[in-house]
């Protein structure tokens, strides 16, 4: 499944984060090659906003893209899209849970996280802090230990009739991504290597450091 929910507005440009475009191809275009690369008989649930489904569509006919999908549309908050999209979803199975606006999710981290919801219920992808980090409370700050605290990227990945269950709480400001509606439903969760070029496309400097990544990555398939 593939949340395309946002609006990009940290971005500073009207086009959607998911569709601008990356040596001519829109971002989103990338993360369903990347997912069809891992299985290329995999199902797409696609989440977009029903205002940006147009736009999309313009995107489909403009790039001949083929790879077929089912259509959930986004609601008020992400939470209540994924609840939206889990509804096309049967109970039996694993799901992934994946921004959208991470294209270099690499077939490896997909394939860990697989492996580990199929056999522990849940995986979800993080890498190490690599900087100092400081706690704020109130005007006071001190540093703390950062071997403690890990980065948590997508796909995040569950059997499928866990993550429903879970999903039929009531929606909480605290769930922030998937991992935190399962871990209130009582579920422990399982965290796997992600990998460090997986970034989450938020700023414009992130679509250079993507489109870079990108070409190292076409030049080295090359060689």
């Amino acid at each position: 499944m593939l949340m395309a929910g946002g609006a990009g507005n940290r971005m500073k440009n009207p086009v959607p984060k998911q569709f601008a475009e990356l040596a001519g191809k829109p971002v989103l275009m990338y993360t369903f090659d990347i997912f069809r690369k891992y299985d290329p008989e995999i199902e797409f649930i696609l989440v977009l906003p029903e205002t940006e489904t147009d736009q999309w569509n313009q995107l489909v006919a403009k790039h001949k893209f083929e790879i077929g999908y089912q259509l959930a549309l986004g609601g008020e908050t992400r939470f209540h899209s994924v609840k939206n999209g889990l509804k096309l979803i049967p109970d039996d199975g694993i799901v992934f849970i994946h921004d959208a606006v991470r294209p270099l999710v690499s077939v490896e981290t997909i394939t860990n996280c697989y492996q580990t919801a199929l056999n522990k219920g849940n995986a979800i992808p993080v890498i190490a802090v690599a900087e100092s980090i400081r706690k704020v409370k109130g005007n006071n700050n001190k540093a703390v230990d950062r071997s403690r605290y890990f980065l948590v990227q997508t796909p995040q990945t569950f059997q499928t009739n866990l993550i429903k269950k879970a999903y039929r709480q009531e929606y909480s400001p605290f769930f922030t991504d998937d991992a935190s509606v399962l871990e209130a439903a009582g579920e422990k969760i399982n965290l796997v290597d992600g990998n460090r070029e997986n970034i989450k496309i938020t700023f414009p400097e992130d679509l250079t450091q993507v489109e870079l990544l990108l070409q190292k990555n076409r030049n080295n398939s090359t060689i």
